[in-house]
């Protein structure tokens, strides 16, 4: 960080005026490059133990903020794990190259984690062994400071004055090998979390918050991970159309079908059928392929193998006895 960004960034962390710190009078400064630079990215055992060592030794709390392929690849796994703490500088790890941390995990166990919205990457850091102990989410304390705004682009703008180019958060990270752009991105995304995190702590001291939002952290920390969810088919987009219990099973089976398809080939459930053409297909209950055909979402650039494997979904459900048809789901009982 330059002097002119220091200069900045002690300017945009004062509080005034009894507000969260969210009016900065200068123009965000472009963030566009990390501190010691892109590093390179870890993908072998020896140089995982290096980052091990050095992150080991380093101080303060630790910035952690992972990288998913949603919408590309099945599940939530992680593609790219970054660190950051003083006198360790920033790490980009490959979970495809290095799938167990839980020996870093195990070394930083005892260490304050700073994440941005903490409960989207706590699941896919634990599948690789990494469980924080302790943690400060920059996302929650600027929701209970009362910003308007809580996206780390948005935050690390009010608070600290500087601007982060956000164009790749919705890219494959599953790409091998990253492109420049993208690694240069995903370091840059840790590059301020710890500043961002004493800035957020001070103002919700002020606001005497403090004690309430470290409960908070505490609670997303120790909280055990949740169960897998009951009948993920009913949160299919625009279920509420479906009425009747032998749509129902149509729509679960179609589901159902979908998501073994998706896991097999490692791809986003969408990729393979979207739900708004399960819910039609669940709607219509074509009686033949050709019937099927004629449905939004199964039209002719759908293969003939493909449509019979819809198909015979539909068939299977249409076939149930009335005894094993779902049930209504229960109506929502909170916000």
């Amino acid at each position: 960080m330059t002097d002119a960004q220091e200069t900045a960034a002690d300017a945009a962390l004062r509080t005034t005026g009894g507000a969260p710190p969210a009016d900065v009078d200068s123009a965000p400064i472009p963030l566009l490059e990390p501190r010691e630079g892109i590093p390179p990215v870890v993908a072998t055992d020896e140089a995982l133990a290096e980052v091990i060592a050095a992150f080991a030794a380093g101080t303060g709390p630790l910035a952690v903020d992972a990288e998913r392929a949603s919408g590309y690849r099945y599940g939530q796994r992680a593609y790219l794990v970054q660190l950051r703490r003083a006198g360790a500088g920033t790490a980009l790890i490959d979970p495809i190259g290095c799938p167990d941390l839980s020996a870093l995990g195990d070394v930083l166990a005892d260490t304050e984690w700073i994440l941005h919205a903490a409960t989207q990457d706590l699941p896919c850091l634990r599948e690789i062994g990494m469980t924080p102990t302790r943690l400060f989410d920059t996302e929650l304390a600027g929701r209970l400071a009362g910003f308007p705004r809580v996206g780390l682009g948005a935050m690390v703008e009010n608070v600290l004055g500087f601007a982060l180019e956000k164009g790749h958060s919705a890219v494959d990270w599953s790409t091998r090998p990253l492109p420049e752009p993208w690694l240069r991105y995903a370091a840059l995304d840790v590059e301020l979390l710890v500043d961002l995190r004493d800035a957020l702590e001070k103002e919700l001291d002020r606001q005497g918050k403090l004690d309430w939002a470290l409960q908070e952290f505490h609670a997303i920390a120790s909280a055990p991970p949740p169960p897998p969810r009951k009948d993920p088919w009913r949160r299919t987009s625009g279920m509420h159309k479906v009425r009747r219990r032998r749509q129902m099973a149509v729509l679960r089976e179609l589901w159902n079908t979908r998501d073994q398809t998706a896991q097999r080939r490692d791809i986003s459930p969408g990729k393979v059928l979207s739900d708004a053409a399960i819910v039609e297909a669940s709607l219509a209950l074509p009686v033949n392929v050709h019937a099927l055909t004629a449905l939004p979402g199964f039209g002719h650039r759908m293969g003939r193998r493909q449509l019979e494997q819809w198909q015979a979904a539909i068939d299977r459900a249409r076939a149930l006895p009335d005894a094993e048809l779902p049930q209504p789901g229960q109506p929502l009982q909170g916000p």
